[in-house]
């Protein structure tokens, strides 16, 4: 089992593939500074099978060869952080109160 995540730029998300057919994505919006990833889904029947990590993984990938810090809204994505701390640099940590 390989699955392929790729970049789907037109659409602003990854996209992961297994055999050629699509299990799951990963919304982004960019800016100059920052990747915002509001949302992972990987469809039901893929659900359980690593999926959605190769997405989490593959969008912090790029936002660090793209020198993005990233601030990661979808709660999958949290806590596949927090499952993963060699990757807690890349949060963007906002100012002020609560942060």
């Amino acid at each position: 089992m390989h699955v392929n995540v790729t970049d789907a730029a037109d659409k602003r998300r990854y996209e992961a593939h297994l055999d050629g057919l699509l299990v799951g994505f990963a919304d982004y919006q960019n800016t100059e500074e920052l990747m915002v990833l509001p949302h992972v889904e990987v469809l039901r029947e893929h659900n359980g099978r690593g999926f959605g990590g190769a997405l989490a993984r593959a969008a912090l990938d790029d936002a660090r060869r793209r020198n993005l810090r990233v601030l990661p809204m979808c709660p999958f994505v949290r806590d596949w952080i927090s499952r993963h701390p060699d990757y807690a640099d890349l949060v963007h940590r906002r100012l002020g109160p609560g942060a």
